[in-house]
Protein backbone atom coordinates (compact mmCIF):
# COMPACT_ATOMS: atom_id res chain seq x y z
CA UNK A 1 0.00 0.00 0.00
CA UNK A 2 1.62 3.17 -1.25
CA UNK A 3 2.59 5.73 1.67
CA UNK A 4 0.90 9.45 1.62
CA UNK A 5 4.40 10.67 0.71
CA UNK A 6 4.83 8.24 -1.99
CA UNK A 7 1.16 9.75 -2.75
CA UNK A 8 2.35 12.98 -3.06
CA UNK A 9 5.17 12.31 -5.14
CA UNK A 10 4.05 10.34 -7.28
CA UNK A 11 0.38 11.32 -8.03
CA UNK A 12 -1.32 8.47 -6.85
CA UNK A 13 -4.85 8.92 -4.84
CA UNK A 14 -3.81 10.61 -2.44
CA UNK A 15 -6.83 12.50 -0.17
CA UNK A 16 -7.10 16.37 -1.36
CA UNK A 17 -6.81 19.29 1.32
CA UNK A 18 -9.65 20.38 2.74
CA UNK A 19 -12.47 22.44 1.06
CA UNK A 20 -12.32 26.17 2.48
CA UNK A 21 -14.74 26.78 5.04
CA UNK A 22 -17.78 29.16 4.52
CA UNK A 23 -16.97 32.21 6.83
CA UNK A 24 -19.58 33.66 8.76
CA UNK A 25 -20.19 37.90 9.16
CA UNK A 26 -18.71 37.58 12.29
CA UNK A 27 -15.61 37.24 10.89
CA UNK A 28 -15.74 40.18 8.69
CA UNK A 29 -13.19 42.96 9.42
CA UNK A 30 -14.57 46.28 10.93
CA UNK A 31 -15.15 49.04 8.27
CA UNK A 32 -11.98 50.99 10.20
CA UNK A 33 -10.03 48.35 10.02
CA UNK A 34 -10.33 48.00 6.64
CA UNK A 35 -9.49 51.35 5.50
CA UNK A 36 -6.57 51.18 7.87
CA UNK A 37 -4.92 48.64 5.35
CA UNK A 38 -1.94 50.51 3.78
CA UNK A 39 -3.27 50.22 0.24
CA UNK A 40 -6.75 51.23 0.93
CA UNK A 41 -4.77 53.96 2.86
CA UNK A 42 -3.12 54.55 -0.79
CA UNK A 43 -6.85 54.51 -2.40
CA UNK A 44 -8.06 56.96 0.41
CA UNK A 45 -4.95 59.35 -0.44
CA UNK A 46 -5.72 59.35 -4.35
CA UNK A 47 -9.38 59.41 -4.29
CA UNK A 48 -10.26 61.19 -0.92
CA UNK A 49 -11.30 59.94 2.00
CA UNK A 50 -15.17 60.09 1.35
CA UNK A 51 -15.46 58.09 -1.96
CA UNK A 52 -13.38 55.76 -0.53
CA UNK A 53 -15.23 55.18 2.38
CA UNK A 54 -18.77 54.54 1.46
CA UNK A 55 -17.78 52.19 -1.31
CA UNK A 56 -15.81 50.41 0.89
CA UNK A 57 -18.85 50.51 3.45
CA UNK A 58 -20.98 48.87 0.43
CA UNK A 59 -18.02 46.47 0.03
CA UNK A 60 -18.26 44.67 3.30
CA UNK A 61 -22.32 44.65 3.29
CA UNK A 62 -21.80 43.32 0.05
CA UNK A 63 -19.51 40.27 1.54
CA UNK A 64 -22.24 40.55 4.65
CA UNK A 65 -24.85 39.21 2.22
CA UNK A 66 -22.58 36.30 0.77
CA UNK A 67 -22.08 35.23 4.14
CA UNK A 68 -24.92 34.71 5.30
CA UNK A 69 -25.71 32.68 2.40
CA UNK A 70 -22.83 30.68 3.17
CA UNK A 71 -21.11 31.38 -0.21
CA UNK A 72 -17.97 33.69 1.13
CA UNK A 73 -14.87 31.73 1.74
CA UNK A 74 -11.47 33.08 3.43
CA UNK A 75 -9.54 33.49 0.57
CA UNK A 76 -12.13 36.31 -0.31
CA UNK A 77 -11.03 38.72 2.67
CA UNK A 78 -7.69 38.17 2.03
CA UNK A 79 -6.03 42.08 2.24
CA UNK A 80 -5.03 41.76 -1.61
CA UNK A 81 -8.49 40.63 -2.64
CA UNK A 82 -9.88 43.08 -0.71
CA UNK A 83 -8.00 46.12 -2.04
CA UNK A 84 -8.69 44.85 -5.37
CA UNK A 85 -12.06 44.78 -4.96
CA UNK A 86 -12.83 48.18 -3.68
CA UNK A 87 -10.42 49.75 -6.37
CA UNK A 88 -12.96 48.09 -8.75
CA UNK A 89 -15.65 49.24 -7.05
CA UNK A 90 -14.12 52.87 -7.40
CA UNK A 91 -13.62 52.56 -11.11
CA UNK A 92 -16.89 51.79 -11.87
CA UNK A 93 -18.28 54.58 -9.64
CA UNK A 94 -15.97 56.96 -11.29
CA UNK A 95 -16.46 55.48 -15.10
CA UNK A 96 -18.06 58.45 -17.45
CA UNK A 97 -21.77 56.59 -18.18
CA UNK A 98 -21.86 59.00 -21.82
CA UNK A 99 -19.34 57.58 -23.60
CA UNK A 100 -18.35 57.93 -27.45
CA UNK A 101 -18.83 54.95 -29.59
CA UNK A 102 -18.58 53.31 -33.03
CA UNK A 103 -21.55 53.61 -34.89
CA UNK A 104 -21.61 50.94 -37.03
CA UNK A 105 -25.49 50.46 -37.45
CA UNK A 106 -26.10 51.85 -40.92
CA UNK A 107 -27.89 55.00 -39.66
CA UNK A 108 -25.91 57.85 -39.49
CA UNK A 109 -28.26 60.36 -37.53
CA UNK A 110 -29.11 57.81 -35.33
CA UNK A 111 -31.04 59.20 -32.24
CA UNK A 112 -30.04 56.49 -29.93
CA UNK A 113 -26.33 56.95 -30.86
CA UNK A 114 -26.65 60.77 -30.32
CA UNK A 115 -27.52 62.49 -33.77
CA UNK A 116 -25.19 64.29 -35.85
CA UNK A 117 -21.47 64.37 -34.99
CA UNK A 118 -20.32 67.99 -34.52
CA UNK A 119 -18.02 69.58 -36.68
CA UNK A 120 -14.69 70.02 -35.04
CA UNK A 121 -15.53 74.37 -34.72
CA UNK A 122 -17.95 73.55 -32.73
CA UNK A 123 -16.21 72.02 -30.67
CA UNK A 124 -13.21 73.82 -30.36
CA UNK A 125 -15.87 76.90 -29.41
CA UNK A 126 -17.39 75.10 -26.91
CA UNK A 127 -14.07 74.37 -25.56
CA UNK A 128 -13.51 78.01 -25.47
CA UNK A 129 -16.67 79.42 -24.05
CA UNK A 130 -16.72 76.64 -21.51
CA UNK A 131 -13.95 77.20 -19.00
CA UNK A 132 -14.44 80.88 -18.34
CA UNK A 133 -16.95 84.32 -18.11
CA UNK A 134 -18.70 84.90 -22.23
CA UNK A 135 -21.11 87.39 -22.72
CA UNK A 136 -23.77 85.29 -22.70
CA UNK A 137 -26.89 88.06 -22.06
CA UNK A 138 -24.03 90.91 -22.20
CA UNK A 139 -23.75 93.70 -25.11
CA UNK A 140 -20.33 93.94 -25.59
CA UNK A 141 -21.30 97.73 -26.88
CA UNK A 142 -23.47 99.22 -24.66
CA UNK A 143 -22.09 97.55 -21.52
CA UNK A 144 -25.79 96.69 -20.73
CA UNK A 145 -27.74 93.83 -20.39
CA UNK A 146 -28.18 91.98 -23.65
CA UNK A 147 -30.32 88.90 -24.99
CA UNK A 148 -28.80 85.41 -25.76
CA UNK A 149 -30.95 84.77 -28.93
CA UNK A 150 -29.20 87.96 -30.18
CA UNK A 151 -26.00 85.68 -30.45
CA UNK A 152 -27.87 83.73 -33.25
CA UNK A 153 -30.53 85.26 -34.67
CA UNK A 154 -28.62 87.84 -37.17
CA UNK A 155 -26.92 84.69 -38.42
CA UNK A 156 -30.09 82.27 -38.80
CA UNK A 157 -32.02 85.08 -40.48
CA UNK A 158 -28.93 85.83 -43.02
CA UNK A 159 -29.32 81.71 -43.70
CA UNK A 160 -33.28 81.27 -43.79
CA UNK A 161 -34.64 84.93 -45.37
CA UNK A 162 -36.59 85.04 -41.79
CA UNK A 163 -37.30 88.36 -40.12
CA UNK A 164 -36.57 87.17 -36.32
CA UNK A 165 -35.70 84.04 -35.14
CA UNK A 166 -35.38 82.06 -31.47
CA UNK A 167 -34.18 78.92 -30.18
CA UNK A 168 -35.11 76.20 -27.95
CA UNK A 169 -33.73 72.99 -26.67
CA UNK A 170 -35.35 70.98 -29.18
CA UNK A 171 -37.63 70.65 -31.91
CA UNK A 172 -40.33 69.22 -29.97
CA UNK A 173 -40.06 72.17 -27.42
CA UNK A 174 -39.93 74.60 -30.55
CA UNK A 175 -43.14 72.81 -31.20
CA UNK A 176 -45.00 73.20 -27.76
CA UNK A 177 -44.00 76.83 -27.07
CA UNK A 178 -45.33 78.01 -30.95
CA UNK A 179 -48.50 76.27 -30.36
CA UNK A 180 -48.77 77.54 -26.61
CA UNK A 181 -48.17 81.51 -27.46
CA UNK A 182 -49.83 81.24 -30.56
CA UNK A 183 -52.93 78.84 -30.00
CA UNK A 184 -53.11 78.48 -26.15
CA UNK A 185 -57.08 78.42 -25.69
CA UNK A 186 -57.94 78.11 -29.06
CA UNK A 187 -58.47 76.21 -32.05
CA UNK A 188 -55.43 74.52 -34.12
CA UNK A 189 -56.12 73.02 -38.01
CA UNK A 190 -53.64 70.54 -39.01
CA UNK A 191 -54.18 67.47 -41.21
CA UNK A 192 -55.23 64.32 -40.13
CA UNK A 193 -52.45 62.75 -42.43
CA UNK A 194 -49.58 64.70 -40.42
CA UNK A 195 -50.42 63.85 -37.22
CA UNK A 196 -47.39 62.76 -36.97
CA UNK A 197 -45.61 60.53 -33.51
CA UNK A 198 -42.05 60.86 -33.27
CA UNK A 199 -39.66 58.75 -30.99
CA UNK A 200 -40.03 58.20 -27.64
CA UNK A 201 -44.39 58.13 -28.53
CA UNK A 202 -44.28 61.41 -28.23
CA UNK A 203 -47.88 62.44 -30.90
CA UNK A 204 -48.50 65.61 -31.82
CA UNK A 205 -52.15 65.93 -30.96
CA UNK A 206 -50.48 65.86 -26.94
CA UNK A 207 -48.03 68.21 -27.74
CA UNK A 208 -50.98 70.12 -28.75
CA UNK A 209 -52.79 69.23 -25.66
CA UNK A 210 -50.18 69.76 -23.26
CA UNK A 211 -50.01 73.46 -25.39
CA UNK A 212 -53.37 74.62 -24.42
CA UNK A 213 -54.31 74.38 -28.45
CA UNK A 214 -57.36 72.34 -28.98
CA UNK A 215 -56.81 70.48 -32.21
CA UNK A 216 -58.88 70.58 -35.34
CA UNK A 217 -58.47 67.31 -37.93
CA UNK A 218 -59.11 67.58 -41.41
CA UNK A 219 -59.44 65.49 -44.40
CA UNK A 220 -58.77 62.07 -44.34
CA UNK A 221 -55.68 59.64 -43.45
CA UNK A 222 -54.55 59.70 -47.04
CA UNK A 223 -56.39 62.90 -48.40
CA UNK A 224 -56.60 66.34 -47.52
CA UNK A 225 -57.88 69.48 -49.57
CA UNK A 226 -57.70 72.64 -49.33
CA UNK A 227 -61.62 73.08 -48.79
CA UNK A 228 -61.06 70.72 -45.88
CA UNK A 229 -59.22 73.23 -44.17
CA UNK A 230 -61.33 76.16 -45.06
CA UNK A 231 -64.54 74.49 -44.07
CA UNK A 232 -62.86 74.24 -40.62
CA UNK A 233 -61.74 77.80 -40.01
CA UNK A 234 -64.13 79.57 -37.40
CA UNK A 235 -64.16 82.96 -35.12
CA UNK A 236 -61.80 79.92 -32.48
CA UNK A 237 -59.23 79.25 -35.30
CA UNK A 238 -55.78 80.22 -34.30
CA UNK A 239 -53.83 79.51 -36.60
CA UNK A 240 -53.25 76.71 -39.81
CA UNK A 241 -50.98 74.13 -39.14
CA UNK A 242 -48.69 72.11 -41.30
CA UNK A 243 -46.61 69.35 -40.36
CA UNK A 244 -43.50 67.63 -42.34
CA UNK A 245 -44.55 63.95 -42.58
CA UNK A 246 -40.65 63.28 -42.09
CA UNK A 247 -40.35 59.77 -40.25
CA UNK A 248 -43.15 58.43 -42.77
CA UNK A 249 -44.30 58.16 -46.58
CA UNK A 250 -48.11 57.85 -47.92
CA UNK A 251 -48.16 56.34 -51.34
CA UNK A 252 -50.47 55.66 -53.56
CA UNK A 253 -54.02 57.57 -53.66
CA UNK A 254 -52.94 60.55 -51.74
CA UNK A 255 -53.56 64.16 -52.14
CA UNK A 256 -52.30 66.70 -49.49
CA UNK A 257 -52.05 70.53 -49.85
CA UNK A 258 -48.65 72.14 -50.11
CA UNK A 259 -47.63 75.36 -48.04
CA UNK A 260 -48.14 77.99 -50.77
CA UNK A 261 -51.97 77.01 -51.59
CA UNK A 262 -52.36 76.40 -47.52
CA UNK A 263 -50.77 80.44 -47.10
CA UNK A 264 -53.44 82.03 -49.26
CA UNK A 265 -56.31 80.78 -47.39
CA UNK A 266 -54.02 81.87 -44.21
CA UNK A 267 -53.57 85.05 -45.59
CA UNK A 268 -57.03 85.33 -46.55
CA UNK A 269 -58.81 84.92 -43.07
CA UNK A 270 -56.17 86.73 -41.37
CA UNK A 271 -54.86 83.62 -39.34
CA UNK A 272 -50.71 82.76 -38.97
CA UNK A 273 -49.47 79.34 -41.00
CA UNK A 274 -46.97 77.36 -38.89
CA UNK A 275 -44.40 75.01 -40.39
CA UNK A 276 -42.97 72.20 -38.30
CA UNK A 277 -40.82 70.90 -40.89
CA UNK A 278 -38.43 68.68 -38.37
CA UNK A 279 -35.92 67.22 -39.74
CA UNK A 280 -34.16 70.79 -40.48
CA UNK A 281 -31.72 70.97 -43.64
CA UNK A 282 -30.33 74.35 -44.39
CA UNK A 283 -29.10 73.61 -48.01
CA UNK A 284 -30.32 71.58 -51.19
CA UNK A 285 -28.98 68.18 -50.82
CA UNK A 286 -29.35 67.34 -54.32
CA UNK A 287 -25.89 69.54 -54.43
CA UNK A 288 -24.49 66.79 -53.20
CA UNK A 289 -26.08 63.43 -54.92
CA UNK A 290 -28.77 63.36 -52.14
CA UNK A 291 -32.53 63.48 -52.25
CA UNK A 292 -34.03 66.15 -51.60
CA UNK A 293 -35.90 67.36 -48.43
CA UNK A 294 -37.34 71.14 -48.04
CA UNK A 295 -35.59 73.78 -46.04
CA UNK A 296 -36.74 76.53 -43.90
CA UNK A 297 -35.99 78.74 -46.79
CA UNK A 298 -38.53 77.21 -49.25
CA UNK A 299 -41.46 77.39 -46.33
CA UNK A 300 -40.82 80.75 -45.33
CA UNK A 301 -40.66 81.59 -49.29
CA UNK A 302 -44.19 79.79 -49.54
CA UNK A 303 -45.54 82.01 -47.21
CA UNK A 304 -45.63 80.19 -43.89
CA UNK A 305 -44.85 83.02 -41.10
CA UNK A 306 -43.37 80.41 -38.38
CA UNK A 307 -40.68 77.74 -39.75
CA UNK A 308 -39.92 75.04 -36.83
CA UNK A 309 -37.06 72.94 -37.26
CA UNK A 310 -34.04 70.42 -35.76
CA UNK A 311 -30.45 71.34 -35.11
CA UNK A 312 -28.85 67.87 -34.69
CA UNK A 313 -30.50 65.96 -37.70
CA UNK A 314 -29.71 67.10 -41.33
CA UNK A 315 -28.39 70.69 -39.87
CA UNK A 316 -24.96 68.43 -38.54
CA UNK A 317 -25.76 70.17 -35.35
CA UNK A 318 -26.11 70.13 -31.34
CA UNK A 319 -29.45 69.47 -30.12
CA UNK A 320 -31.56 72.56 -31.14
CA UNK A 321 -35.32 73.50 -32.15
CA UNK A 322 -35.54 76.65 -34.12
CA UNK A 323 -38.02 78.90 -34.35
CA UNK A 324 -37.96 81.52 -37.39
CA UNK A 325 -40.07 83.89 -39.05
CA UNK A 326 -42.57 86.73 -38.85
CA UNK A 327 -40.99 89.54 -36.79
CA UNK A 328 -44.35 90.48 -34.43
CA UNK A 329 -44.90 86.20 -34.16
CA UNK A 330 -41.81 85.69 -32.95
CA UNK A 331 -41.94 88.65 -30.02
CA UNK A 332 -44.81 87.18 -28.92
CA UNK A 333 -43.09 83.57 -28.44
CA UNK A 334 -40.61 85.09 -26.92
CA UNK A 335 -42.52 86.96 -24.05
CA UNK A 336 -44.32 83.94 -23.04
CA UNK A 337 -43.51 81.98 -19.95
CA UNK A 338 -42.91 78.57 -21.34
CA UNK A 339 -39.78 80.56 -23.53
CA UNK A 340 -37.24 81.01 -20.08
CA UNK A 341 -38.12 77.11 -19.49
CA UNK A 342 -37.35 75.89 -22.74
CA UNK A 343 -33.99 78.15 -23.03
CA UNK A 344 -30.73 77.34 -24.32
CA UNK A 345 -27.53 77.54 -22.34
CA UNK A 346 -23.98 78.69 -23.45
CA UNK A 347 -22.46 75.60 -24.43
CA UNK A 348 -25.27 74.97 -26.88
CA UNK A 349 -24.99 78.50 -28.42
CA UNK A 350 -21.51 78.01 -28.88
CA UNK A 351 -21.98 74.80 -30.84
CA UNK A 352 -24.94 76.66 -32.98
CA UNK A 353 -23.24 79.66 -33.40
CA UNK A 354 -19.77 77.63 -34.70
CA UNK A 355 -21.85 74.95 -37.06
CA UNK A 356 -24.11 77.96 -38.38
CA UNK A 357 -21.47 79.87 -40.13
CA UNK A 358 -20.67 77.01 -41.87
CA UNK A 359 -23.01 77.79 -43.88
CA UNK A 360 -21.80 80.61 -45.12
CA UNK A 361 -18.99 79.27 -47.25
CA UNK A 362 -21.33 76.23 -49.03
CA UNK A 363 -18.27 75.96 -51.23
CA UNK A 364 -16.32 73.75 -47.96
CA UNK A 365 -19.70 72.66 -46.34
CA UNK A 366 -18.97 69.13 -47.23
CA UNK A 367 -15.20 69.19 -45.57
CA UNK A 368 -15.98 70.47 -42.65
CA UNK A 369 -19.79 69.44 -41.48
CA UNK A 370 -19.71 65.48 -40.62
CA UNK A 371 -22.81 64.70 -41.06
CA UNK A 372 -22.75 66.39 -44.92
CA UNK A 373 -19.55 65.09 -45.11
CA UNK A 374 -20.53 60.91 -44.03
CA UNK A 375 -24.16 61.20 -45.85
CA UNK A 376 -21.82 61.97 -49.17
CA UNK A 377 -19.13 59.91 -48.51
CA UNK A 378 -18.21 58.44 -52.33
CA UNK A 379 -18.92 54.40 -52.13
CA UNK A 380 -15.36 53.90 -53.13
CA UNK A 381 -13.87 54.93 -49.90
CA UNK A 382 -16.18 53.20 -47.77
CA UNK A 383 -15.16 50.39 -49.39
CA UNK A 384 -10.99 51.12 -49.00
CA UNK A 385 -12.03 51.31 -45.25
CA UNK A 386 -13.96 47.65 -45.36
CA UNK A 387 -10.93 46.51 -47.07
CA UNK A 388 -8.77 48.02 -44.34
CA UNK A 389 -10.85 46.57 -41.95
CA UNK A 390 -11.17 43.00 -42.73
CA UNK A 391 -7.86 41.21 -42.49
CA UNK A 392 -7.69 42.19 -38.81
CA UNK A 393 -11.21 41.05 -38.11
CA UNK A 394 -10.97 37.75 -39.71
CA UNK A 395 -7.70 37.13 -38.17
CA UNK A 396 -9.71 37.74 -34.93
CA UNK A 397 -12.54 36.30 -34.90
CA UNK A 398 -11.55 32.72 -36.40
CA UNK A 399 -12.43 29.63 -36.35
CA UNK A 400 -15.36 31.04 -34.49
CA UNK A 401 -16.69 33.25 -36.50
CA UNK A 402 -16.33 34.00 -40.95
CA UNK A 403 -15.99 37.52 -41.55
CA UNK A 404 -16.55 38.73 -45.04
CA UNK A 405 -17.55 42.86 -47.27
CA UNK A 406 -20.84 42.95 -48.55
CA UNK A 407 -23.14 45.73 -50.02
CA UNK A 408 -25.34 47.26 -47.52
CA UNK A 409 -27.82 50.15 -47.62
CA UNK A 410 -27.55 52.98 -45.32
CA UNK A 411 -30.15 54.98 -44.17
CA UNK A 412 -30.48 58.61 -42.85
CA UNK A 413 -32.14 58.17 -40.15
CA UNK A 414 -33.80 60.27 -36.94
CA UNK A 415 -36.83 60.78 -39.31
CA UNK A 416 -35.37 61.81 -42.06
CA UNK A 417 -36.12 60.98 -45.83
CA UNK A 418 -37.17 57.53 -44.41
CA UNK A 419 -37.83 55.86 -47.47
CA UNK A 420 -34.31 56.81 -49.19
CA UNK A 421 -31.01 54.53 -49.02
CA UNK A 422 -27.38 55.40 -49.66
CA UNK A 423 -25.33 52.34 -51.19
CA UNK A 424 -22.57 51.71 -48.72
CA UNK A 425 -19.94 48.69 -47.80
CA UNK A 426 -19.64 46.83 -44.72
CA UNK A 427 -18.73 43.12 -43.08
CA UNK A 428 -20.67 40.38 -42.23
CA UNK A 429 -19.68 38.08 -39.68
CA UNK A 430 -21.07 34.73 -39.45
CA UNK A 431 -20.86 31.97 -37.25
CA UNK A 432 -18.34 29.22 -38.08
CA UNK A 433 -21.45 26.62 -37.25
CA UNK A 434 -24.90 26.51 -37.03
CA UNK A 435 -25.40 25.05 -33.66
CA UNK A 436 -26.32 27.94 -31.45
CA UNK A 437 -24.99 30.80 -33.88
CA UNK A 438 -27.73 33.11 -32.78
CA UNK A 439 -26.64 33.08 -28.64
CA UNK A 440 -22.73 33.34 -30.84
CA UNK A 441 -23.80 36.57 -32.72
CA UNK A 442 -25.21 37.82 -29.24
CA UNK A 443 -22.13 37.10 -27.33
CA UNK A 444 -19.98 38.73 -30.37
CA UNK A 445 -22.61 41.93 -30.53
CA UNK A 446 -22.15 42.42 -26.35
CA UNK A 447 -18.26 42.00 -26.91
CA UNK A 448 -17.98 44.58 -29.17
CA UNK A 449 -20.07 46.71 -27.32
CA UNK A 450 -17.81 46.19 -23.99
CA UNK A 451 -14.73 47.50 -25.72
CA UNK A 452 -12.67 50.46 -24.86
CA UNK A 453 -14.73 52.34 -27.35
CA UNK A 454 -17.89 50.32 -28.20
CA UNK A 455 -18.77 49.14 -31.08
CA UNK A 456 -22.35 49.12 -32.32
CA UNK A 457 -23.36 47.15 -35.30
CA UNK A 458 -26.83 45.19 -35.94
CA UNK A 459 -27.83 41.24 -36.15
CA UNK A 460 -29.62 40.55 -39.90
CA UNK A 461 -30.28 37.06 -41.88
CA UNK A 462 -28.05 35.68 -39.14
CA UNK A 463 -24.82 37.52 -39.71
CA UNK A 464 -23.67 41.09 -37.22
CA UNK A 465 -23.29 43.44 -39.81
CA UNK A 466 -20.83 46.34 -39.15
CA UNK A 467 -21.81 49.63 -41.72
CA UNK A 468 -18.61 51.14 -42.13
CA UNK A 469 -20.06 54.41 -44.20
CA UNK A 470 -19.72 56.28 -40.59
CA UNK A 471 -16.31 54.31 -39.64
CA UNK A 472 -13.68 56.92 -41.20
CA UNK A 473 -10.82 55.97 -39.36
CA UNK A 474 -10.48 51.98 -39.44
CA UNK A 475 -7.88 52.19 -36.60
CA UNK A 476 -10.36 53.54 -34.55
CA UNK A 477 -11.80 50.14 -35.00
CA UNK A 478 -9.01 47.41 -35.36
CA UNK A 479 -6.33 48.60 -33.10
CA UNK A 480 -9.37 47.46 -30.10
CA UNK A 481 -9.26 43.54 -31.56
CA UNK A 482 -6.86 42.57 -29.11
CA UNK A 483 -8.85 43.28 -26.34
CA UNK A 484 -12.17 41.77 -27.68
CA UNK A 485 -13.30 39.31 -25.30
CA UNK A 486 -15.27 36.37 -27.48
CA UNK A 487 -16.21 34.29 -24.54
CA UNK A 488 -18.76 37.40 -23.65
CA UNK A 489 -21.80 36.01 -22.61
CA UNK A 490 -24.98 37.32 -24.27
Amino acid sequence: MATPEESVVHGSAATPPPLEKAVTPQQLPALDRLLRQPDVVALATQHGKTLVTAQARQLLERLREQALAGALLPSQLAPARLHAALAQRIDEQLRLQLRPVLNLSGTVLHTNLGRARLPEAALQHMRDIAGGATNLEYDLATGERGDRDSLIEGLLCQLTGAQAATVVNNNAAAVLLTLAALGQGREVVVSRGELVEIGGSFRLPEVMQSAGARLVEVGATNRTHLYDYEQAITAQTALLMKVHTSNYRIEGFTASVDEAALSQLARARALPLVSDLGSGALVDLAAWGLPPEPTPQQMLQAGCDIVTFSGDKLLGGPQAGFIVGRSDLIARIRRHPMKRALRVGKLLLAALDATLRLYLRPERLAAELPTLRLLARPLADIDATAREVLAPLQARLAPAFTAGIVPLQSQIGSGSLPTQRLASRGIAIAPGTSQGSGRALLGLARALRMLPVPVIGRIHDNALLLDLRCLEDAGALTTQLAVLQLDAAP
